[in-house]
């Protein structure tokens, strides 16, 4: 399935294009978002990381339907990207989605509010049974966003990250826990 917009109250999630890599590499370069991150992301960040990212790893998987990757933007804003959400059907070490925002959109719900859509999308509309994700354990924001999106904590496990934490946080979302929260069950 080709990947869809979805949207918010406050937000468009459009699939992710090399054209998002200016703005992606703009927000994402920041120590504050980079710290929470594996090793596998390098730092500090080469200046076309974002245009190698995108057009390198997501766009191949994306065209090979392994994956699902979505820039969010605000709706009432220019429409730059200003984060972004992705989904794996395969299980990796990281679990299958991944989300970061940029500094100045954090604390806003912005993420809560994306990672709901893109529940809603996968449960509802692919009919994914459940889901894995991960975290750094000192990652505070991402576990709150885990918790208030159905997210049920699994188990620790290790997992280097830039910040030094070596904790990961296992969570696992399922249909019928979404279903249930949604009022759909």
């Amino acid at each position: 399935m080709k990947t869809p917009t979805l949207e918010t109250d406050r937000l468009v999630l459009r699939p992710i294009s090399l054209d998002d890599a200016p703005a992606i590499q703009k927000h994402f370069n920041n120590w504050e978002i980079i710290q929470h991150l594996g090793l596998a992301v390098p730092w500090p960040y080469p200046n076309d990381g974002a245009e190698t990212w995108i057009r390198d790893a997501m766009l191949p998987k994306i065209k090979n339907g392994d994956t699902h990757a979505w820039v969010l933007t605000e709706r009432e804003g220019d429409q730059q990207a200003i984060g972004v959400l992705h989904y794996r059907k395969e299980l990796e070490s990281a679990g299958n989605r991944g989300f970061w925002l940029a500094v100045p959109y954090q604390g806003k719900g912005y993420m809560t509010e994306a990672v709901t859509a893109l529940n809603d999308f996968l449960f509802f509309e692919l009919g994914v049974k459940r889901y894995e994700v991960c975290n750094a354990k000192s990652n505070i924001a991402s576990r709150r966003v885990k918790e208030k999106t159905g997210a049920i904590f699994v188990r620790y496990g290790n997992c280097p990250h830039h910040s030094g934490d070596k904790t990961s946080e296992h969570w696992e979302i399922t249909y019928e826990n979404w279903a249930k929260i949604r009022g759909r069950d």
